[in-house]
């Protein structure tokens, strides 16, 4: 019998979480060259790093890029809102 497709991508995910989740004590390389040039695609304004969370944050917009194997990901359906907390903290 043959997996349905539904239960090949829902294995597919979980196969790329748990990637994703070996490589988080890995350090992050990202040349600072391309930081300098990397805008937030919704408001062109600068992004800052927070290497703890590994991602690229956008106060202008509100949102978190994540950086996936020292990849920028900088797709608004991927980024993830900013809590109230962090855009206050970000304020100070």
């Amino acid at each position: 019998m043959m997996p349905e497709n539904s239960d090949i991508n829902n294995e597919d995910a979980k196969s790329q979480d748990s990637r994703h989740q070996d490589r988080a004590h890995e350090p992050m390389v990202i040349d600072p060259r391309m930081l300098e040039l990397l805008v937030c695609p919704q408001t062109r304004g600068p992004l800052t790093l927070d290497r703890e969370k590994r991602e690229l944050i956008s106060q202008r917009a509100g949102l978190a890029y994540p950086i996936r194997d020292s990849i920028p990901i900088m797709l608004p359906e991927e980024a993830r809102t900013l809590s109230d907390d962090e855009r206050e903290k970000a304020n100070r």
